[in-house]
């Protein structure tokens, strides 16, 4: 029976020949790659299982029951979120449905798919999760003989919505907004080509349609289409209220991504106002002496002190920079990047003085080396000079640059700038030697 292509979007027939082109053929698949055999010899555990095809199985067992023990317990690993673990034995799924099956089998496709779902959800590796994802693709491109059973149909739809769900985050993670939402228009695609015909209800998706709505949103954001983003976001918005309720901790950074696509839009209240019932949802759910809440009193001090209602913004950077003293301690990098927002804002409104004091109090002798403490130093330094004070300037700059150094390297661009500039104030002559 001649195979027929899956229809899942209008680009499909035209790309299939070009992905296949430059895809490697299924008959030279590693079993299993080297980069997942190095992927999981890092992760600290033992890798005698890859030496196996399944270490929890009777060697001597036939190939399809060694690849039914390796999927229950795959899905156990998951269920534990032993992560390692759970990748480890869909490896080898994957070798093992190669062997059962055949070259070319949709249950290879099946197979990779899951792979790369699990490199993207538990081990957040989207240059692996793209790989298999593209592998899974590529062996369905090719063709399917649809002449099956109704089950195995739906597998094979379900496993399409896993490939171009993990392709759209991984291209996402790697901040590749247009083919992200081109690959998560076809899960949207194929979702809605189920309900067209009554199958969706019967098919069991790895993805939700909230989780769908919010992927795309993001995607819309990184392409600057705030008015899209902020329809997903509504979309997944109203899927949470109405499965966990509207005090739920996974609206904190929705809302928090509606802000900002509201900013991109102008409309600086309409971001306040969801900045702060993403506050109030923080404070909710981990009191307001928590590094959450004080992660989202900051984002609002920041969004009060851009539309310059300077009370509300003295009270918010006040709070978190309060909050994250308690919670993460002084010499947190979160509580030093507090202080730094916070002098920022001060400076800007001509509250030098007070910045300047702000900052002397977040440095300390025992404060760790970082990025914040070369920052801090810097301010200070910049502050002295403006005010006239070049010898103390000179010597916060000073320390900045070493700091920078150790941080950064003496290549950055960081490190150089300061530099320049205490060159330059050593060669004017008002610094002494």
């Amino acid at each position: 029976m001649q195979p027929i292509y899956i229809p899942t979007g209008s680009s499909h027939a035209a790309n299939a020949g070009s992905q296949c082109s430059t895809a490697r053929p299924p008959s030279v698949l590693p079993i299993p790659t080297e980069l997942d055999m190095s992927i999981s010899s890092r992760s600290g555990e033992s890798d005698t299982g890859m030496k196996e095809i399944s270490h929890y199985s009777d060697p001597d067992s036939p190939p399809a029951e060694k690849l039914a023990n390796a999927t229950i317990m795959a899905e156990r690993f998951m269920k534990e979120n032993k992560c390692h673990k759970a990748s480890r034995e869909l490896i080898q799924c994957v070798a093992l449905s190669r062997i059962v099956y055949g070259d070319g089998h949709w249950r290879i496709a099946q197979a990779h798919a899951n792979l790369g779902y699990s490199y993207l959800t538990l081990r957040a590796l989207p240059a692996q999760a793209r790989a298999h994802a593209e592998s899974a693709k590529n062996i369905l491109l090719r063709g399917v003989d649809m002449a099956k059973s109704v089950e195995e149909k739906r597998e094979i739809m379900a496993s399409l919505v896993t490939i171009y769900y993990t392709l759209g985050m991984a291209h996402l993670m790697q901040n590749n907004g247009k083919d992200s939402y081109l690959s998560l228009q076809k899960v949207e695609k194929i979702i809605d080509e189920l309900e067209d015909i009554q199958e969706r209800k019967a098919i069991t998706l790895k993805i939700s349609e909230k989780d769908i709505a919010l992927a795309l949103g993001q995607a819309c954001l990184l392409q600057t289409k705030p008015s899209s983003a902020i329809n997903y976001f509504e979309q997944a918005v109203n899927s949470i209220i109405s499965s966990q309720g509207d005090s739920a901790s996974e609206l904190i950074s929705l809302y928090q991504d509606m802000a900002r696509a509201e900013h991109m839009r102008k409309k600086s209240n309409r971001a306040i106002e969801h900045l702060l019932q993403a506050h109030s949802i923080s404070q909710a759910n981990y009191t307001s002496v928590s590094t959450e809440a004080a992660q989202s009193g900051l984002q609002l001090a920041k969004a009060y002190a851009a539309s310059e209602y300077h009370e509300a913004a003295q009270r918010f950077f006040t709070e978190s920079l309060g909050a994250y003293q308690t919670a993460a301690g002084p010499d947190d990098p979160r509580t030093l990047n507090a202080c730094v927002e916070f002098s920022k804002w001060l400076i800007q409104i001509g509250k030098k003085q007070e910045a300047y004091k702000l900052l002397r109090g977040a440095v300390r002798t025992e404060t760790e080396f970082s990025e914040e403490l070369a920052e801090i130093l810097s301010i200070m330094g910049s502050i002295c000079l403006a005010d006239g004070k070049i010898q103390k300037g000179y010597k916060l700059l000073k320390k900045c640059s070493d700091i920078q150094v150790a941080v950064y390297g003496s290549q950055h661009s960081k490190t150089k700038g300061t530099q320049n500039l205490l060159t330059t104030l050593k060669r004017s002559g008002v610094v002494g030697d």
